[in-house]
């Protein structure tokens, strides 16, 4: 069986801070609530866009589905004006010999948007998002992939940046490979149970060639 890598995207390949920030505060101005800070976004980012913009709408959950609907549209329009792949990352992924594919808990259609127009589309065999596979940290997802793929959990690498992604890849019984470079702190990393990490993308060559 070949052994496929599977990667999380936001914080792991790119960085999409400032696109997801901007789109965020766009929203909570639509609703009528203050911005918050490019580090308060930060922390909300990794379960997906609902989970993401509760925690920035809260305490006032009333306002969810507007804040949502608004986050949505510009999001869609705005999501590449400053994502960017990490440094190494389209080095890494064009040297790849292994089968490639995305888990991530951002909507699919967005995921793909990306992954397209950052030129690194061609790379995956396929890119799943959230309201496609169930949510990090749940497993199935990850494990749907590899069963496609005709692979094992023994058999594939899963390269996260946070707590979530450690959890996913545990519960699949999959190596995990956790990225320093993404939202979460190397000691949050370790304290999640990640054993093996990367500071750097040309350190995960030896999972993908």
């Amino acid at each position: 069986m070949s052994r496929v890598a599977v990667f999380d995207l936001d914080g792991t390949l790119v960085d999409s801070v400032d696109d997801l920030a901007a789109s965020v505060n766009h929203a909570l101005a639509t609703v009528g609530l203050p911005p918050r800070s490019r580090v308060e976004i930060q922390g909300f980012v990794g379960e997906g866009a609902r989970v993401l913009l509760e925690r920035a709408v809260a305490p006032r959950l009333e306002l969810l589905e507007p804040a949502l609907a608004a986050w949505w549209v510009h999001y869609e329009a705005h999501c590449l004006d400053r994502t960017v792949a990490y440094p190494g990352v389209a080095e890494l992924l064009a040297g790849a010999r292994r089968p490639l594919a995305v888990l991530t808990n951002k909507p699919g259609p967005l995921a793909r948007k990306i992954v397209d127009g950052l030129g690194l589309g061609r790379r995956f065999t396929e890119v799943v998002g959230g309201g496609e596979a169930p949510r990090k940290p749940d497993p199935a997802g990850l494990l749907a992939i590899l069963a496609r793929a005709g692979a094992s959990p023994a058999d594939a690498v899963f390269v996260g940046d946070s707590r979530v992604d450690v959890a996913t890849g545990l519960a699949a019984g999959v190596a995990v490979v956790a990225v320093t470079w993404g939202f979460a702190s190397r000691e949050a990393l370790q304290a999640a149970g990640a054993t093996v990490l990367a500071d750097r993308a040309e350190e995960l060559a030896r999972w993908v060639a």
